[in-house]
C-alpha cells in the first residue's frame, strides 16, 4: 500500500474554509487590514501564509516600478523616496472579500501541505529562492513559518552550502529524519483548523494498493538532491526549542547528523486521568481566594498560566492551547472535559499527569464546571 493525496478533497476543503472565514469576517465589514489578517482565523499558520502572499505581491509591485526604462531608480534620492513610499504602502493594506478569499484558500492549502509533508513543502520553498540567495530567502521568510519550522530554519546562517541548491534539499530531508519524532503531531496541528471547518485527514491521505514492481521502483526514489512585513508580530507566546543542527554539506562527504531528540520516558507520561478521582480530590481543596465559577477558560487564564501551559503542556504552540481551551469550554461537564483531554492531549503530547502544570490546568477545568 502507498499513500496518495486526495487533491479534490484538498481543493474543496480549502475553498469551503475560505468561504466560511470570509462570510464571518465580512458580515459587517467591507475591508480587512493587515493587523486583522494576523488574527483572522484560529490557525496562526493560515493567517501568516496570507501575510506572506501579500508580502510577495508587495515585492512584485516594487519590481514593476523599478522595471521602467525611463527613470533612474539607482539614484540615492529616488531609492530613499521609493523605500519610504513602499513602507507607507505596506501599512495601508486594505483588501475586499473578493480579493481576500482566494488568498485564504491558497493559505489553507499550503498550511495543510506543511503539516502533512514538511519536507516536500520546504523543498519547494527552497526552489523559489533566487540562485545563490537561499539563506537570504529563508531569513526573509522565516517569520511566516509557524508549523514544522525546525525542518528548515536550521539552515539559516549555515556556511559551506555555497550556491548548491541540491545540498540544501538533501539537508532538509536528512534533518527531518533526525528531528521528526520531536515535531508536533499532524492531528494536533490540523485540529486548529477545526474552529472553522473540521479537516478529515483520512479523506486527504488515501491508501492506494501498488504492484510489486511499483513498490520496488518507489523504494529506489531518493530525496531530491521596516515595513509592515518586517514588523509582523510574532504571535507565538513561547518559542519552540532550537532544532538539532546538521553541519553543512561538503561535496563528496556525507551529512553529519545531529543526535536524535530523546523523548520523555517518565512513568507518568501519557497516563490517563481519572475524572472521579480528580473531582473528589479538588472538591476537598481550598483555592485561597480562587473560589467561584469561572467563565470561558480562554479568557480566565492569567498571563503566567498561559505561558506555562503553552510551554509545558502544548509544546510551545499557542494555537493548540487556544484550541484546547475552546474545546473544553464546549464540554457539558467535568467528566466530559477530562475524557476530551485524555483522548486528544494526554497521550499525543506525553503529558506528565502528576506534574504541577497538569494539576493547575485541571484545577481550572474543575472550577469551570463546579457548582
Amino acid at each position: 500500500m502507498t499513500v496518495q493525496i486526495n487533491s479534490n478533497y484538498l481543493e474543496n476543503y480549502s475553498r469551503e474554509y475560505a468561504q466560511l472565514v470570509c462570510e464571518r469576517f465580512f458580515s459587517n465589514r467591507q475591508f480587512i487590514t493587515g493587523q486583522d489578517i494576523i488574527q483572522l482565523t484560529g490557525s496562526t499558520q493560515v493567517n501568516f501564509f496570507v501575510i506572506k502572499r501579500l508580502f510577495e505581491l508587495w515585492q512584485e509591485e516594487l519590481t514593476k516600478l523599478k522595471s521602467s526604462p525611463y527613470f533612474d531608480y539607482r539614484d540615492i534620492a529616488v531609492h530613499e523616496a521609493l523605500t519610504q513610499f513602499m513602507n507607507v504602502l505596506s501599512r495601508r493594506i486594505k483588501v475586499e472579500r473578493t480579493n481576500l478569499q482566494p488568498l485564504v484558500k491558497e493559505a489553507v492549502s499550503l498550511a495543510i501541505q506543511v503539516a502533512t509533508d514538511p519536507v516536500g513543502f520546504y523543498q519547494k520553498e527552497i526552489s523559489k529562492a533566487p540562485q545563490g540567495k537561499i539563506n537570504e530567502y529563508l531569513k526573509e521568510n522565516k517569520k511566516y513559518y509557524k508549523w514544522h519550522d525546525k525542518v528548515v530554519t536550521f539552515l539559516i546562517d549555515k556556511t559551506g552550502f555555497g550556491h548548491d541548491s541540491e545540498a540544501y534539499l538533501r539537508a532538509i530531508g536528512a534533518n527531518y529524519q533526525v528531528i521528526k519524532d520531536s515535531l508536533e503531531s499532524v492531528n494536533l496541528l490540523l485540529a486548529t483548523l477545526g474552529d472553522v471547518k473540521v479537516f478529515d485527514l483520512d479523506h486527504y491521505l488515501v491508501d492506494v494498493p501498488v504492484s510489486a514492481k511499483q513498490e520496488t521502483e518507489e523504494l529506489k526514489i531518493e530525496d531530491p538532491q521596516s515595513s509592515f512585513f518586517e514588523e509582523v508580530e510574532e504571535v507565538q507566546l513561547v518559542q519552540a526549542a532550537p532544532a538539532p543542527v546538521i553541519e553543512p554539506v561538503v561535496v563528496a562527504k556525507p551529512l553529519v547528523e545531529a543526535p536524535p531528540v530523546m523523548k520523555n520516558t517518565a512513568s507518568s507520561a501519557g497516563v490517563q486521568l481519572n475524572p472521579a478521582k480528580l473531582k473528589a480530590q479538588f472538591a476537598t481543596e481550598s483555592y485561597r481566594g480562587m473560589k467561584g465559577i469561572i467563565g470561558e477558560l480562554s479568557e480566565s487564564l492569567a498571563l503566567n498560566q498561559r505561558f506555562m501551559f503553552t510551554k509545558e503542556l502544548f509544546d510551545g504552540n499557542a494555537d493548540l492551547l487556544r484550541h484546547a481551551l475552546k474545546s473544553i469550554d464546549e464540554c457539558k461537564n467535568f467528566e466530559g472535559a477530562v475524557e476530551l483531554i485524555n483522548s486528544r492531549f494526554v497521550s499525543e503530547l506525553s503529558w506528565e499527569t502528576d506534574s504541577d502544570a497538569v494539576r493547575e490546568f485541571l484545577q481550572l477545568v474543575y472550577r469551570k464546571f463546579s457548582d
